[in-house]
């Protein structure tokens, strides 16, 4: 376990705190789009774009903490890729609400629904965890967690790309294709976050 003989600045992991809560608003206003009638989304999609600047704004408040800190709370390597790493999971999920307004699919499979979900318990368990960092404590179950959703995420999106190839003629094809890219980007962004959580736990053990 690393020794700290000075007081660390606890004010980042709040920061990422926060991130991390930014990420559960940013699942349900994405839910809100998909689930909205077409000419209903544009408007929604106003909110999950809204969603994204606020995580915009915590990550460079924390980019400014991380510059103006002589003493971090881990790693300062570690620190900024977790913080470009939640951001990117915010990044992603709008894209794919941006996607929805921009090709304006006439149906969406099933399965996007299940990987709704999937984001949505993503995102709590990643606010969960963002306040163990101050401990290092309780971690184990959280990147096990995460890694388990995005595999149920990504046997759904390879049932959908099967079905997709099944019979949807090719312009509604890459209409859909796009959306459910950006739901699998945003399952592995969560993920990414989960390793980089791990590897300051590891670190700091």
């Amino acid at each position: 376990m690393r020794l700290t003989l000075t007081p660390r600045d606890t004010a980042i992991i709040d920061l990422l705190v926060q991130a991390a809560n930014s990420l559960v608003d940013g699942a349900d206003r994405l839910a809100d789009v998909v689930r909205a009638a077409p000419d209903d989304r544009p408007e929604l999609a106003l909110a999950m774009r809204d969603a994204e600047h606020r995580s915009d704004e915590i990550t460079h408040a924390t980019m400014r903490r991380l510059n103006s800190t002589f003493v971090t709370p881990f790693d300062r390597e570690d620190i900024y890729a977790l913080a470009s790493a939640l951001d990117d999971c915010m990044d992603h999920m709008e894209a794919a609400a941006d996607m929805l307004v921009l090709t304006r699919p006439k149906a969406l499979p099933e399965g996007v629904g299940e990987v709704l979900a999937v984001l949505r318990r993503q995102a709590e368990e990643t606010a969960a965890a963002m306040p163990r960092l101050a401990t290092m404590k309780g971690l184990k179950d959280y990147w096990v967690e995460i890694n388990r959703l995005e595999n149920d995420a990504d046997a759904t999106y390879r049932d959908m790309i099967q079905d997709l190839f099944r019979g949807t003629d090719a312009m509604e094809l890459l209409k859909v294709k796009e959306v459910i890219d950006a739901l699998e980007a945003a399952a592995d962004a969560f993920e990414t976050v989960s390793h980089h959580v791990e590897t300051i736990a590891v670190k700091e053990s």
